[in-house]
């Protein structure tokens, strides 16, 4: 449902604020998340910046951390350009949500941005595809767990003990999201801590033992400068997938117009610098012919510079630590989208149930969905379907990031919801259009064939769209014919205010 703009130019007719919510559409005062249903108590808190910061850091530093300098490593030393490229872009990501969150500050972050600028429909696809992404990358993210939980405890191929490694991996941050957003954030803190504080020891340590004999060719792949870049730039894409954790629960932060943007920045500003420093401490410490065919580049360096053959089991409980702690804030992401599209009617009302101030049968039914896949994974024999809906979320991560900076751009341009002096203005758009820049990237970055395939997967969901949407009209029909009563919420009067 689109909004058009009154004769009285700068201001709008917008859709009624969300229940719960103050006349700006801005959250009100109500249990936590403060959305209006007063389901707190004490295993309900709101997140500080500092735990707002722990879910968007930890969110980004999955597993992908401990893989990526030998990934990049054929490319050369210049994929540290690539990387600072990827880094800045990652940045204006973040600022705009920041700016998104100001306007916007209510738990859902790009399905309410695309759907205040482009309507139920541009919501609906921010939703669904946000969704897909999750679930399926908490399969994905559990199964690579396992990898490294093999060499601590060795499962000597067992299937039994594999999917129920597996599943206890997936299952225990349900557990803890289910216990109230008091323990998610304890959670995600200390698991945030737990992976930061030894990762960036290896990243500093290295530095120290750094020989620039073990560098290698500047540039190794022989396409030329660009290419080079472009090449590598493909590959760290997606380190940063993550980025708008806040803004998804900005319900869920304490004072989410101020501090949903710096968590954002600080968050993404402090995986950039993990991840810079830690691959120049790898590239410093691991001889690049040995680089370029490592398949655990830190643990390699720890060995390197400490001695012994300890470093594989070092590496390989931070990896778990790492990521059991993204499976955390992302299980609470995977409810928090559904249960903002379901209150506005376009998912299935049972998703904006909640109780200790978690959206429970939205964790429930993502928690069950990643470990039929995992199990499938494991038991079928043929790892296709996984592979490719592993690679359909490439593609589905970025369609939120993609419509959350043209809202934004959306919003500079029509002059909705704020005026900003002309210097501001400048500056919010070049970072839009910076940030769409990036997003865009990001959907070229995910292949043709992700490309193809997640748009498929993407329209798909049109089919529960319109089921949702014909539930939606068939409920407004029924309450215009009771004889049109007033809402009780205050809402009627606010919204006639704005329409005069």
């Amino acid at each position: 449902m689109s909004t058009a703009l009154t004769p009285d130019a700068g201001q709008d007719t917008q859709r009624p604020p969300t229940p719960g919510a103050t006349a700006d559409g801005s959250p009100g005062k109500g249990g936590p998340g403060n959305d209006g249903h007063g389901d707190g108590g004490r295993h309900a808190r709101r997140f500080g910046l500092p735990v707002a910061t722990a879910l968007v850091m930890g969110n980004i530093i999955g597993g992908g951390i401990f893989l990526l300098p030998a990934s990049v490593a054929p490319y050369g030393t210049i994929s540290l350009v690539a990387f600072a490229v990827l880094t800045a872009g990652a940045v204006a990501l973040a600022l705009v949500f920041g700016r998104l969150a100001e306007r916007h500050p209510r738990t859902g972050g790009p399905y309410v941005y695309a759907r205040e600028a482009f309507g139920d429909f541009a919501g609906f696809l921010s939703a669904w595809s946000y969704w897909i992404t999750t679930w399926v990358s908490n399969a994905a993210l559990a199964v690579a767990a396992v990898g490294y939980l093999d060499v601590l405890l060795p499962l000597h191929g067992s299937v039994a003990a594999t999917v129920a490694a597996a599943l206890l991996v997936q299952w225990l941050p349900a557990l803890a999201n289910l216990a109230g957003t008091r323990y998610v954030g304890a959670v995600q803190l200390v698991a945030t801590v737990l992976k930061f504080v030894p990762l960036l020891f290896v990243a500093v340590a290295g530095l120290f033992f750094f020989d620039a004999d073990n560098l290698g060719p500047f540039q190794g792949s022989g396409s030329g400068a660009l290419g080079a870049v472009s090449a590598s730039a493909a590959i760290l894409l997606f380190s940063y997938l993550g980025v708008e954790s806040a803004a998804v629960s900005a319900g869920e932060v304490r004072d989410p117009r101020r501090n949903v943007g710096r968590a954002t920045v600080l968050g993404t500003l402090g995986a950039a610098v993990l991840y810079l420093l830690g691959t120049v401490a790898v590239f410093g410490t691991v001889a690049h012919d040995r680089l370029v065919g490592s398949s655990a580049p830190f643990s390699d360096a720890v060995d390197a510079m400490f001695g012994g053959t300890w470093g594989g089991a070092a590496v390989a409980c931070m990896a778990l630590v790492s990521m059991v702690g993204a499976l955390n804030g992302w299980t609470l992401l995977s409810a928090q989208t559904p249960y903002a599209a379901a209150r506005d009617g376009l998912f299935p009302r049972a998703f904006s149930r909640r109780r200790r101030g978690v959206p429970t049968v939205g964790v429930l039914v993502t928690v069950v969905l990643a470990s039929l896949l995992t199990v499938y994974n494991y038991t079928a024999g043929s790892e296709g379907v996984f592979e490719t809906l592993v690679l359909v979320t490439t593609f589905t991560a970025t369609v939120p990031y993609l419509l959350s900076t043209a809202a934004q751009i959306h919003f500079l341009l029509s002059g909705r919801r704020d005026r900003v002096q002309g210097g501001r203005l400048v500056r919010d758009g070049v970072l839009a259009a910076l940030a769409f820049g990036f997003s865009m990237w990001l959907v070229a970055g995910s292949g043709y064939a992700a490309v193809y395939q997640g748009v498929l997967f993407l329209f798909a969901g049109v089919l529960v769209y319109a089921w949702m949407s014909a539930r939606k009209v068939r409920a407004g029909d029924g309450e215009g014919s009771g004889g049109g009563h007033v809402a009780d919420d205050g809402q009627g009067a606010a919204s006639a205010a704005r329409a005069r």
